[in-house]
């Protein structure tokens, strides 16, 4: 299950079983300006992953943004999501996510990327 409106997103699954995993996450976002990178979207990502609860923030360079589920699901992993899942898996709901984020940033395509982080 999962739901969104712009700056949150809501991501729920529970186990089926024994062997299952469960999460309840939520992914909260702005725009903000950062000293060295300027302008880019913070991002807080809250709840917990198999009853353990998380609390992390992080932040992404304009040009760097649209990657929140890959540091999403990093941070995820920390607190006990499988290696071999993602909760990037509800598309409908990231695809909102991306838009909102694009817009919020008022992202062009052809906009340019700093080559540093191309690294």
């Amino acid at each position: 299950m999962a739901t969104f409106k712009p700056g949150h997103l809501h991501m729920e699954r529970h186990a089926l079983n024994k062997d299952d995993f469960s999460y309840n996450l939520c992914i909260d976002y702005k725009v903000e300006q950062d000293p060295k990178e300027g302008t880019g979207m913070s991002f807080r990502l809250h709840g917990s992953v198999e009853e353990k609860s998380l609390d992390e923030t992080f932040f992404l360079a304009k040009d760097q943004a649209f990657d929140f589920a890959r540091h999403a699901t990093r941070i995820a992993q920390k607190y006990g999501l499988p290696k071999t899942a993602s909760i990037g898996s509800m598309h409908k709901y990231y695809d909102e996510m991306f838009e909102d984020v694009r817009h919020q940033l008022d992202v062009k395509p052809g906009d340019p990327m700093k080559p540093e982080h191309l690294e």
